[in-house]
């Protein structure tokens, strides 16, 4: 069972992992760096992961956000 901490992790990581093929160098194919921008284009910044984490804790949340739901 994935927890949502763990899941706000997942997409925080997804992000780093896509922005640092964009700064590789030719290891990398162009290709697949333009995948990787087409994919951060509308991806979740760090601002609205955080935004996500306030407003469904039972999804993006920490264990201190799921012990003051009402």
């Amino acid at each position: 069972m994935t927890l949502p901490y763990e899941r706000r992790w997942a997409v925080n990581n997804t992000r780093q992992f896509l922005s640092d093929l964009l700064c590789q160098d030719d290891s990398v194919p162009e290709e697949v760096k333009k995948e990787a921008y087409r994919c951060l284009r509308h991806y979740p910044g760090e601002y609205h992961m955080e935004e996500a984490r306030k407003a469904a804790p039972e999804v993006f949340g920490d264990w201190e956000d799921m012990k003051h739901e009402h």
